[in-house]
């Protein structure tokens, strides 16, 4: 079990399992109807880890609408937050961390499955 620092946006404690991808923009790779990503996954009760989100102006209603329906990550982690993200955790009340060392999506990126424990800006892999 490691623990990795970074910055929490909204601190949280949170737990449960992850979902990775390499980079994520709320507004085009997520439906926000289903909570789905292009490949099928769904985000919806999983931390969301990403190495960085790319924003768009639309992605804070994106993740609102999402959060609206129940169909919300528990939490996001990245590498490196776009402030559009952050504006879109902050207002649809999603747990953000960011600033992960590298090492830590160098462990998770392969893995088809890892869970996660989150406590402020701590983000434990289990």
């Amino acid at each position: 079990m490691e623990k990795f620092k970074g910055k929490a946006v909204l601190g949280s404690s949170v737990e449960g399992p992850g979902i990775y991808v390499d980079s994520i923009s709320f507004y085009g790779d997520i439906d926000p109807e289903t909570g789905r990503l292009p490949d099928g996954r769904t985000v919806e009760g999983r931390v969301l880890v990403a190495r960085k989100s790319k924003g768009s102006t639309v992605g804070p209603y994106v993740m609102y609408s999402l959060k609206k329906q129940g169909k919300h990550p528990l939490a996001i982690v990245l590498g490196i937050a776009d402030p559009i993200v952050i504006a879109g955790s902050v207002i649809s009340e999603i747990p953000l961390i960011y600033g992960l060392p590298d090492s830590f999506f160098e462990k998770i990126k392969n893995s088809p499955k890892f869970y996660l424990r989150i406590e402020g800006d701590t983000v434990e892999l289990l």
